[in-house]
């Protein structure tokens, strides 16, 4: 028997997104089956210690090496994580140009790896690593050698996964932790590419989306509880404009009630019918 909510789904969203092509924001929830671990529960509520703020983040060089710390031994799982279903089937739905545009709030490349172009990375890429002090972009791949060179005592150490990237690692292995400086101009200041909590998102990108959201016939969100207001902001502006809002999420969003649609069904299911279907 298909899921009724999947099927529900696919009633609602054929002959929508057969008249004219949809704009798509993702979240956390549409990369957990590809090994990454979400921030948020069901209802909403975060897992787990809160993250690393970007105050604490440049303020501290103790902070910056518990960052690192934890992020060597997060990054390789990052990196062997591969596109699911849902992925590739957002990127047929591009190729068959039912999309207008796709934004995700997520850091893990996986919509490029799938085939997705053109995305709007609202809070960067895990896969690149920025110097504060020289601007200098680097690949995240590069700094791993160096953190793996300087601390080679992580190398059997097993941590948790976490949420971007992170780990659940014992402040006993943090003290020794020696962070890499930048390769030009020997900054101690790296910082990986991405929104923090607390950091704003860059104005450009945001700028992006905003005119994507403006652009578009209606909204599609997948796997977010829009918890974060980068991600939120666009689906006041679709309710403001009275163009359909629609979410596919496993619990509670920030938006329910701008909602038109909502429907509690797995992505993984439900995309790959949608793009077979509408193809």
């Amino acid at each position: 028997m298909p899921d009724p909510q999947v099927s529900a789904a696919l009633e609602t969203l054929l002959p929508l997104m057969v008249e004219q092509p949809f704009l798509v924001l993702t979240g956390a929830g549409i990369s957990t089956s590809s090994g990454i671990p979400d921030y948020r529960d069901s209802d909403g509520v975060r897992r787990g210690k809160p993250p690393m703020m970007i105050q604490e983040f440049l303020g501290s060089p103790q902070a910056r090496r518990r960052y690192w710390a934890r992020a060597m031994l997060g990054w390789p799982r990052v990196r062997m994580a591969r596109p699911n279903a849902a992925h590739r089937a957002l990127a047929s739905l591009q190729t068959q140009q039912r999309l207008s545009g796709l934004i995700t709030q997520n850091v893990d490349t996986l919509h490029e790896q799938a085939g997705s172009h053109d995305v709007i990375e609202l809070h960067g890429s895990l896969h690149k690593v920025l110097c504060l002090d020289c601007g200098i972009r680097l690949e995240r791949d590069a700094v791993q050698l160096m953190l793996e060179a300087q601390n080679p005592y992580l190398a059997t150490v097993e941590a948790v996964q976490a949420p971007d990237g992170d780990t659940l690692l014992d402040s006993v292995f943090e003290s020794r932790f020696q962070v890499p400086r930048c390769p030009r101009c020997a900054g101690e200041r790296l910082k990986p590419d991405v929104v923090f909590f607390g950091e704003n998102v860059d104005p450009l990108t945001a700028a992006r989306a905003l005119a994507s959201a403006e652009q578009a016939a209606g909204l599609l969100v997948i796997g977010s509880s829009l918890m974060a207001y980068s991600a939120f902001r666009l689906c006041k502006l679709m309710a403001e404009r009275g163009k359909p809002l629609i979410a596919i999420n496993l619990g509670k969003t920030r938006a329910d009630e701008l909602l038109n649609f909502k429907f509690e069904a797995s992505c993984e299911q439900l995309l790959p019918l949608l793009a077979e279907r509408l193809g």
